[in-house]
C-alpha cells in the first residue's frame, strides 16, 4: 500500500521564521540513498524527536514510517521517482515519491527535516513533483492518500488545489511495515488535484 502523504508545516516561532529561505535543488534518489531516506522520514514522523517539527505522527502511530524494501522498490520500478533535496553536506533534507498509478500521478512519502521546515521547501518539493507528473509524464491529475483525522494536513493541501474525494481506504492494521497504530479509527482518504497537463 502506498505511504500516505504527511501533514505539512505550520509556522514556527518568529526567530526561526527570520532565517533565510532555503533554495532547494532536486535530484532522483538511488539505492544508495535508502538508509539516509529511512532516517529522514523517521525523524519527521516518529518518536519524540519528530515533535521538533510539524509533521509528527507520534500521537497516532509508533514503529516505522517507511519500509526500506518498499522504498527500494519505489526507486527501482518504472514510472516512479523518489525526489530528494540535499543539504550542503550532501545528506538528504527532504524527499517525496511521485509515480504513475491508474493513469494519474501519485504523491507520497513527503518528508522535510524538522530543522528545515517553514522555509518553503515542502511547497517547492510538492510543486516539483507536480511538474514531473504534468510536464514529463503528461498526466491529467495528482492523487494522494492522507489519514483523514488530520484536518490541518487536508486544509493545507486544499489551499494548494487538492480536493477531498470522499473515497476512503482502510489503514493496514496488523502490517507493521506501515507503523503501529495508537488508535483504532485510522483510515485514508484520497485527495486529488487536476494538473492541466500540456499536450
Amino acid at each position: 500500500m502506498p505511504n500516505p502523504a504527511p501533514e505539512p508545516a505550520t509556522p514556527r516561532p518568529a526567530a526561526h521564521d527570520a532565517a533565510p529561505p532555503f533554495a532547494p535543488r532536486f535530484r532522483a534518489a538511488t539505492a544508495d540513498d535508502v538508509p539516509a531516506l529511512v532516517a529522514l522520514v523517521t525523524s519527521a514522523y516518529r518518536g519524540e524527536s519528530s515533535r521538533a517539527g510539524w509533521t509528527t505522527e507520534a500521537d497516532l502511530l509508533d514503529g516505522q514510517r517507511i519500509d526500506p524494501d518498499v522504498l527500494l522498490a519505489d526507486i527501482a520500478r518504472a514510472d516512479s521517482r523518489v525526489v530528494v533535496v540535499d543539504g550542503d553536506d550532501g545528506r538528504p533534507l527532504a524527499c517525496a515519491h511521485v509515480a504513475i498509478e491508474d493513469g494519474c500521478g501519485y504523491f507520497g512519502m513527503f518528508a522535510v527535516s524538522p530543522r528545515l521546515q517553514g522555509r518553503g521547501t515542502g511547497a517547492a518539493l510538492l510543486a516539483e513533483c507536480e511538474r514531473i507528473a504534468r510536464d514529463e509524464w503528461r498526466l491529467p491529475s495528482m492523487r494522494m492518500t492522507v489519514i483523514d483525522v488530520r484536518a490541518a494536513l487536508i486544509a493545507w493541501y486544499q489551499r494548494r488545489g487538492y480536493r477531498r474525494t470522499g473515497i476512503h481506504m482502510p489503514f493496514p492494521y496488523g502490517d507493521a511495515r506501515f507503523g503501529i497504530p495508537r488508535r483504532d479509527d485510522l483510515r485514508f482518504e484520497r485527495l486529488e488535484k487536476p494538473l492541466g497537463a500540456s499536450l
